[in-house]
């Protein structure tokens, strides 16, 4: 007699539609909730050629509607998107362009959701694309890595770190300028990067790309003290057990955090290659330095998105295996960090993606939008990515694990 198979937690509800389609490609380029009940914003991003677009738009929480917001000054993709203390939102860096090669940008724009409109602001010290950016305590904002312009045919990694600085005063930031920080130990783009209680910034993986058309993913950690020094201090920590790429990070605790998924390169055993074979989890204390395995489940996946839900438990939604001919995964997850830690089978989207924006709403509840449906020899035209404009939103039932 077969057991039966437990009932999938959550649900979905399909909600408006984004004005246009779109895909975000980076760690921190997707949607944010905005403060004071603004709704979430969404900026810039891919169109179905990969060309950066200029678009905006804001997603009401009353009405369940996202109308088409003031556009930006500069087209981006591969950009960050950071709200501060005051409510306003910096928008840093990416690239406009859309080949491989493409230029950096250094300009940088802030939002204003009560006048709902948009200012140029100081620039980057440096041009680049595939950063990250995270809020240090104080309302500082870290923008750490990323990809600029090597040669005409060519790009590299950063290792370079610089910071926003509000000028004193965080309801302020209009007049804000860039500070050089201590750069990295390591070059590197498309990292996580997170903030623990206390103000140290933990950052992990992404990848260095080694030829004009390659690039290697990395396993290698460090932990930024914004407290040592003018300019701060570097300290590279234990390295995650294998590369990762297309990875997320989110905080487990005040003093913890977890690396889910990504392409983690390596082999079978029996002479295939499969580097998606397991959904795996790490968790780092930083405490120790370390990092410790958690309960790996099947369906490996990277470019998919990890929101908390709330006591301990965390979405893994959407995701692919291959972001060159791949078709976006439908498939959801809840995983439950408390105790041995374990997996809860979710409802599925009603449209598989990757490269999406995701942002919680409230504790258990989850805004999907946008995204790469298909792309390459899976879609139906080979040179162009099927993206979508729907928007989901999930809501914990039944607890998980």
């Amino acid at each position: 007699m077969t057991s039966p198979t437990p009932a999938a937690v959550g649900s979905w509800t399909k909600t408006g539609a984004l004005p246009a389609a779109a895909g975000w490609h980076g760690q921190d380029d997707g949607a944010v909730l905005l403060k004071n009940g603004k709704g979430v914003l969404l900026v810039g991003g891919s169109d179905a050629a990969s060309a950066a677009t200029n678009r905006t738009a804001v997603y009401d929480l009353t009405k369940r509607e996202w109308k088409a917001g003031s556009p930006l000054a500069f087209p981006r993709r591969l950009h960050t998107v950071t709200v501060l203390d005051s409510g306003k939102v910096l928008v840093t860096g990416g690239t406009g362009g859309s080949g491989p090669h493409a230029a950096g940008l250094t300009a940088v724009e802030l939002y204003d959701p009560v006048q709902g409109t948009w200012k140029t602001v100081a620039a980057l010290r440096e041009a680049r694309w595939g950063h990250a950016a995270v809020l240090l305590e104080g309302g500082r904002v870290l923008v750490t890595g990323g990809c600029t312009s090597r040669s005409g045919d060519s790009v590299r990694a950063l290792a370079s770190a610089e910071i926003f600085d509000p000028k004193g005063d965080p309801n302020d930031p209009d007049n804000g300028s860039w500070t050089p920080a201590a750069p990295m130990t390591d070059a590197r783009a498309g990292h996580c990067a997170l903030v623990f209680k206390g103000g140290k910034v933990l950052v992990t993986g992404g990848t260095a790309p080694v030829s004009p058309g390659g690039e290697a993913a990395l396993a290698f950690c460090e932990v930024y003290d914004p407290g040592s020094g003018s300019a701060g201090t570097w300290t590279p920590v234990a390295s995650l057990s294998e590369p990762r790429s297309g990875h997320r990070a989110v905080l487990a605790s005040d003093t913890t955090a977890l690396v889910v998924g990504g392409a983690t390169p390596g082999t079978a055993g029996d002479g295939t290659y499969d580097p998606y074979a397991e959904l795996t989890v790490e968790r780092f204390d930083l405490a120790s330095g370390k990092w410790t395995a958690r309960p790996a489940t099947a369906g490996g996946r990277a470019l998919h998105r990890v929101i908390p839900l709330g006591s301990a438990k965390f979405l893994v939604v959407g995701g692919t295996t291959d972001d060159g001919n791949g078709i976006g995964y439908q498939s959801a997850l809840v995983y439950d960090d408390s105790g041995p830690g374990g997996w809860s089978t979710a409802a599925g989207l009603t449209e598989g993606r990757w490269a999406f924006a995701a942002t919680a709403l409230a504790a258990g509840t989850v805004l999907v939008t946008g995204g790469t449906v298909a792309s390459g020899v899976a879609a139906a035209d080979p040179t162009k990515a099927e993206l979508t404009m729907t928007t989901e939103v999930f809501t914990l039932t039944g607890g998980g694990s």
